[in-house]
């Protein structure tokens, strides 16, 4: 899993960023009028009770937020926003699975196809690449806990797998199972530092320094569309491959 946690250290790293800078605030806007269209009340929407956590953490204005729950809902203002997954191949062969939400399919994939050509990938059929990853739920806790407290907490609510990484504990689980943890964590006053539901492949691309430099570029520069929500790949990127920029 280890390049697996390498990008999910970058594509934290790079949201905390992004959140002190309000970037943030567009990705999490969409996600909750999205996640608003199963209901308007988190207690019974687990969907959007995930995408409100984000958007608290990301300082978001109260009104902002019930904007977004109202447009989503339909009981507010109308708009029209859909879910879209592109899939391809970025330097080297690496599968790329691209989640954006849009209101404008055909700048969407303008977008995104210009981001495949620019740096040296392609843009895939439907099917192409979304085999090879699977759905789950991942969330994150704070190290300063005990290792036994968060590991007990995460098995006995059903998680199926517990690790410790650089700077936190991670636990996997499944996506219908995310929301269940979390409420069990806040249940003895542990803040998670992440909770999303994700995609993550089990068959990995080896890259080195090169290449993944050329890889990271690719994802970055995905990242940052207005349109994109969440960009997956299977590269694994190598041990001492540095993130700081």
């Amino acid at each position: 899993m280890a390049g697996h946690s390498k990008w999910a250290n970058i594509k934290h790293r790079k949201a905390r960023q992004d959140a002190s800078r309000g970037k943030i605030w567009t990705k999490v806007i969409r996600e909750i009028t999205v996640a608003a269209k199963g209901g308007p009340d988190p207690a019974d929407n687990p969907r959007l009770r995930l995408a409100l956590d984000k958007a608290n953490a990301a300082n978001m204005p109260k009104d902002t937020i019930k904007r977004a729950i109202q447009k989503g809902s339909g009981t507010g203002e109308m708009g029209v926003l859909e879910e879209l997954i592109f899939e391809g191949y970025g330097p080297n062969g690496v599968a790329i699975l691209v989640e954006t939400m849009t209101d404008n399919r055909n700048r969407t994939v303008a977008d995104v196809r210009h981001a495949f050509t620019k740096f040296g990938g392609n843009m895939g059929t439907d099917g192409s690449v979304a085999y090879l990853f699977n759905k789950l739920g991942i969330v994150h806790v704070d190290l300063s806990y005990e290792e036994d407290q968060i590991m007990e907490i995460a098995l006995d609510e059903g998680a199926d797998d517990f690790s410790k990484q650089d700077d936190y504990y991670e636990i996997i689980t499944s996506q219908g199972n995310l929301s269940k943890i979390v409420e069990a964590f806040k249940n003895k006053n542990i803040e998670p530092l992440l909770a999303e539901n994700t995609m993550r492949a089990d068959t990995l691309v080896n890259l080195d320094q090169e290449s993944s430099e050329k890889v990271l570029k690719i994802m970055n520069f995905m990242d940052d569309l207005d349109d994109v929500q969440e960009v997956h790949t299977n590269a694994e990127f190598p041990d001492d491959f540095s993130i700081d920029e």
